[in-house]
Parts: C-alpha cells; structure tokens; sequence
C-alpha cells in the first residue's frame, strides 16, 4: 500500500524478509509511479492561502504572492490597501484589536478587499473588449462559486467568479471573454472559439493554466 507518507507491504506470517524485500524491489517502478501522481495530486489541491493572516503571511493576489504587513490604527473598523510603494499589502487594524488574535477578521476584510477590486477590473476588462463585436452584458456580477469560473445568463448578464483575482491576470481576462462571447454564441462549437480567439490568440495557454492550477484556486483565501 503505498500512501503520501509511506510504503507499507503487507504480508502472510510465514513469509521471510528476503521475500519481502524481493517482491518490494519487484514493484520499484509501481511505487515511483503511484508517488508520483500522488505528490501532483497532493500539489494540485494545495491551497494558495496562509495558515493564519498575521504579519509576514503570504497573500495570493495576481498570480503571484505579496507579505502582508500588521499595523495599528485608530480606525474603528479593519481596513487593507495594498501598498504601491512598498509593494504589500497592509492590514490595518484598530488598536483595540491588535493584542487579541485578529487573523479572522483580517481574512474577512482581505476577501472584502479583493471582491471589490474584482469588480473593477472586470468591468475594466469588459469595456476593453465588448465593443471589438457589440458583445454588451446586461448586467456584471461577481459572485462566490465553488464550481464555476464564470457564467452568462439568457439575459446577457455575466458572472464572475471572485477568486479569479488570485489568479495571473491574463487568466481573469480569458474567463471574462469567454463569458462575453457566450453573448453572440451560447454553446461551446468550433464558432465559438473562433470568436474568443479573435479576441485572444493565445486562449488556450490561458485556460490552459486554470486546468492545471484551478483546483488550488477554488480553494480560496
């Protein structure tokens, strides 16, 4: 049985050591093998998001990570800005809160954060790239989805997936075209690629990389 953290052979009592380690020296390319696909499985699901949002975490945003930085406020109420100067993003908390263990609120303020930062560069995003084929949304919403990247109503409304946010922006910008080009083509055909790609040749590296690293996505801040 071979697991993450171990090989175990099982075996019947009347069985030597030697026949054990024969069948085990038998099985080498198995076992590299199934270790294999479980370290990439394993890698595949591992959350982007700290274990605990204190100074000095690591916090996705934009395909990349950032440090977070603690400081006190007299501010009422917890407020993140991501520093251009210090290329950060700062947590500040108020006074009251900074000797009790304030990393769930932080967490709570940074997806606030990033929800309505979402919503800008996807309306952003969607005035750079209706009007190339009068592909106008009805409506732009940005969502929490624990399946789906993005959708387009029978009324021509978008639907944005927040956490695309953590993701490279090239990545956010296929999610939004492909919505956008589900306007004029409602299904999935040779059509309606064709259409996406005269909006971004390089689609496919693009959705490419949300196969390969969505599930680490999902899994949010």
């Amino acid at each position: 049985m071979v697991t993450p953290e171990k090989v175990e052979v099982v075996a019947p009592v009347n069985v030597t050591e030697y026949q054990i380690h024969q069948f085990v020296q038998s099985k080498q390319q198995w076992i590299a093998q199934a270790m294999a696909k479980m370290a990439l499985k394993s890698q595949r699901h591992k959350t982007l998001a700290p274990a605990v949002y204190g100074h000095g975490a690591e916090i996705p945003y934009q395909g990349t990570s950032y440090k977070l930085a603690v400081r006190p406020t007299k501010l009422k109420r917890l407020k993140i800005e991501f520093s251009q100067e210090f290329v950060e993003f700062i947590a500040h908390v108020p006074e009251a809160l900074m000797n009790n263990d304030h990393s769930a609120e932080i967490k709570e303020a940074l997806i606030r954060w990033m929800k309505k930062e979402s919503k800008v560069q996807v309306e952003q995003l969607v005035k750079q790239h209706a009007e190339k084929k009068q592909l106008f949304p009805q409506a732009i919403r940005i969502k929490t989805q624990k399946s789906r990247w993005g959708s387009c109503g029978i009324h021509n409304d978008i639907n944005i997936n927040w956490l695309l946010i953590i993701a490279p922006p090239e990545v956010l910008e296929y999610v939004v075209v492909h919505e956008l080009c589900h306007i004029k083509v409602r299904n999935h055909s040779a059509h309606f690629w064709a259409l996406v790609a005269e909006h971004l040749p390089d689609y496919k590296n693009r959705r490419l990389w949300l196969k390969k690293h969505g599930s680490s996505l999902m899994m949010g801040l």
